[in-house]
């Protein structure tokens, strides 16, 4: 028998459907008004805390006068930074942000030399880019720099040694370097230059790329270097991401999708929750036999790539267990043209897996000795980790050609 509702009954229904909704949504409101009421009280303290430090400053520092105030604020910013509890976090002040947007442009102010920490406390020239004021200043890959404008840099980072190199277009820069236990001195005028983020060369007949760096700059270094080396008689491929850390992974998508065939590749997880598909391949792939060497400071977009290759089948890795850093950053303008360098998302492989802390195990792990040291000491024959990517990718070579020959008779 068929009951029907009368028009009274519908109303109060809808009414009280309506009258829960607005509960649950008043509720919601409420709460989420109570979280921002809480947060606003706590910056409020916060803001009080610094205005009350800063008076005692002004009225009690015997040297208030003095105070640099640009530097000043900065600290602040920088220790706000500290304080949030984001471990990639930094602050870069005006001049560092300016620095880091001409390097992303592809450019740098410097004499054109990739160096690396040597064993003995001294920088290593990895490389001298064609047309420097390195290069033609005689200066070549093995070289030790001593000293920069008087600053001897055995035991200085790095980075603070790289530092030291750059500067203002036109000034001139004073490097002392050591060849056979012989030092000399050298002025230099720093020049801008397109910096090289991808090298290349043959190995017998596999193509070697070092990839220093995922950015926009690098794509096209990455596209040129693989064309290169095909022409040249490349029948396979080592990918070299040791001591890469980028987190462009965009521009890592574009470089994938140069090897990958069509797919998915992966997703990016933002901070409230939200997803989306971090990119995808289209159809067109390389088809060679390809590995990829990491260490423990190979992160974030460089880790993407490695496993990225090795989730399609396309590639093994070889090396020691990785960074484990998922975390993506972005570089944030501030008012005053300084900036902030904060974590925003976290990257997915297409299988789902988050590789924060974990990092990613190579298919064959393969350390450096001792003796063999960091990059800057090896050789195509000391490179342990080197010489067995090219074994694995060689013994695909002569699988498939094997394979082609039997298919054949």
């Amino acid at each position: 028998m068929n009951k029907k509702i009368s028009l009274g009954a519908a109303i109060t229904f809808m009414i009280v459907v309506a009258g829960i909704t607005f509960c649950i949504t008043m509720m919601v409101a409420l709460n989420h008004f109570n979280d921002m009421v809480l947060n606003v009280k706590e910056r409020e303290e916060m803001y009080k805390k610094i205005s009350n430090l800063d008076a005692e400053v002004r009225q009690n520092y015997a040297d208030a006068s003095q105070i640099d105030e640009e530097y000043l604020s900065d600290m602040i910013s920088a220790g706000y930074i500290q304080g949030i509890g984001d471990k990639y976090a930094s602050y870069l002040t005006k001049d560092e942000y300016e620095a880091v947007l001409q390097e992303q442009n592809g450019q740098l102010v410097s004499i054109g030399v990739v160096l690396a920490k040597d064993q003995t406390g001294y920088l290593k020239v990895l490389s001298v880019q064609e047309g420097s004021p390195a290069q033609q200043n005689g200066i070549q890959r093995g070289d030790l720099l001593i000293s920069v404008d008087g600053t001897d840099l055995k035991n200085l980072s790095l980075e603070d040694g790289e530092q030291l190199l750059k500067g203002n277009i036109g000034e001139k820069v004073t490097v002392v370097y050591r060849r056979d236990g012989v030092d000399t001195t050298k002025e230099l005028q720093r020049i801008t230059l397109s910096e090289v983020l991808v090298e290349s060369r043959m190995i017998d007949q596999t193509g070697y790329i070092l990839i220093r760096e995922f950015s926009s700059s690098a794509i096209s270094q990455f596209k040129t270097a693989v064309e290169e080396l095909i022409q040249q008689g490349a029948v396979s491929f080592v990918f070299d991401v040791r001591g890469n850390n980028s987190d462009s992974i965009s521009s890592t998508n574009d470089i994938l999708n140069l090897l990958l065939p069509a797919g998915d590749l992966g997703t990016i997880v933002y901070a409230d929750g939200s997803t989306r598909l971090s990119g995808t391949s289209d159809s067109y792939s390389i088809d060679m036999p390809m590995s990829v060497i990491v260490d423990a400071d190979t992160g974030c977009a460089a880790e993407y790539f490695a496993l990225m290759l090795r989730e399609y089948g396309k590639a093994n890795i070889v090396g020691t267990q990785t960074m484990g850093k998922s975390a993506i950053q972005e570089l944030r303008p501030l008012n005053d043209g300084s900036a902030v360098y904060i974590t925003v998302s976290h990257f997915l492989l297409p299988s789902e897996t988050d590789i924060e802390g974990v990092g990613v195990k190579p298919d064959y792990e393969v350390k450096l000795s001792t003796s063999e040291g960091s990059e800057a000491v090896l050789t195509d024959e000391t490179d342990t980790q080197l010489r067995k990517a090219l074994e694995t990718v060689n013994s695909k070579v002569v699988t498939e050609e094997s394979s082609t020959a039997s298919a054949s008779e």
